[in-house]
């Protein structure tokens, strides 16, 4: 068996970041986290640091925005991942020139874990969010350095809890509002189950150079097959609202910061169908589900489970 590789996680202590350092560690790679020194002894992030010290995660002290600490990083390691948040992708550029400086890199995965950027109809904002993802990836492309780009598609803990409906705080009981006409599939994926595919693919050939889709059958589902689903589980029929498409876009517009982003990402999705209107093919893209089927999956019907 080959030796796995040096893993080094930027932005590991964000929200998907925490998920991937754990399956790194668990998984017996050799994992690393590069943090900020206001992140070490930052009160909010302490039991996240205990618990990356705890897996045995070797924290390396550096910045995105400090090139030599960067690639002092990128030297001790083999793949870097980037988890960074919305506010700092166009910055993965400093990530760029540090990797292509070190020259050691076996694989980048920039920092993706939605849609895939390339083929997706976005409104503003989700237009500029999705352009910065895309304009990152043709860096990482002309930059010659070799790339796993991960469409994570929606993240479980995101959406399922509340079945996607605004300020609500569980799954709705009485009546449900359903974007567009509640046809076109999304796909929900439990954050564990994200972090697990992502470092299986670390070290594997098929995954070079492709998008790794994360498409499990278990979690594709209309927004109308997941009102159906949960009305199944309440025994209890629910009033369905539909907003058409016009008004999401009014609602778009005159919505603040983030609820604007969060929404033209729901159109993309719930009424464009940019999760599931398109084939996968061998040529750019590989599903992780076929890959890995030793993978047990939460498929969306389990997840649910804990809400009835």
């Amino acid at each position: 068996m080959a030796e796995k590789s040096k893993i080094l996680i930027i932005g590991g202590t964000g929200y998907i970041g925490k998920f991937i350092v754990r399956a790194s560690a668990s998984s017996g790679h050799p994992t690393f986290a590069l943090v900020r020194e206001s992140t070490v002894s930052s009160p909010d992030k302490s039991q996240i640091i205990e618990s990356f010290k705890s897996s045995g995660v070797t924290l390396i002290h550096g910045d995105l925005y400090d090139h030599e600490s960067l690639v002092k990083a990128i030297k001790q390691v083999d793949v870097v991942i980037s988890t960074v948040g919305h506010g700092q992708l166009a910055d993965q550029v400093n990530l760029i020139a540090a990797i292509k400086e070190a020259g050691n890199v076996k694989r980048f995965f920039p920092s993706e874990f939605g849609n895939d950027v390339d083929r997706v109809n976005a409104v503003e904002p989700a237009k500029t969010a999705f352009a910065i993802k895309a304009q990152v990836r043709r860096a990482v492309e002309a930059a010659g350095i070799p790339y796993t780009y991960v469409s994570s598609n929606f993240f479980a803990g995101y959406f399922l809890p509340t079945l996607s409906q605004p300020g609500a705080t569980a799954p709705p009981r009485d009546k449900a509002v359903i974007l567009g006409d509640g046809n076109p599939k999304a796909i929900f994926n439990k954050e564990d189950d994200i972090g697990t595919y992502t470092i299986k693919a670390v070290d594997d050939p098929r995954t070079l150079n492709k998008i790794l889709y994360i498409r499990p059958p278990g979690n594709i589902y209309s927004f109308n097959d997941l009102v159906s689903l949960w009305e199944k589980k309440i025994g209890k029929t629910l009033e369905r609202i539909y907003v058409p498409e016009e008004e999401v876009l009014k609602n778009i517009l005159e919505a603040p910061i983030p609820v604007n982003v969060i929404l033209s990402i729901s159109h993309s999705v719930f009424v464009k169908g940019d999760q599931t209107n398109f084939e996968i093919e061998p040529s750019f893209g590989v599903e992780a589900s076929e890959l890995y089927p030793d993978v047990k999956y939460t498929s969306v019907d389990e997840y649910l489970n804990q809400f009835v």
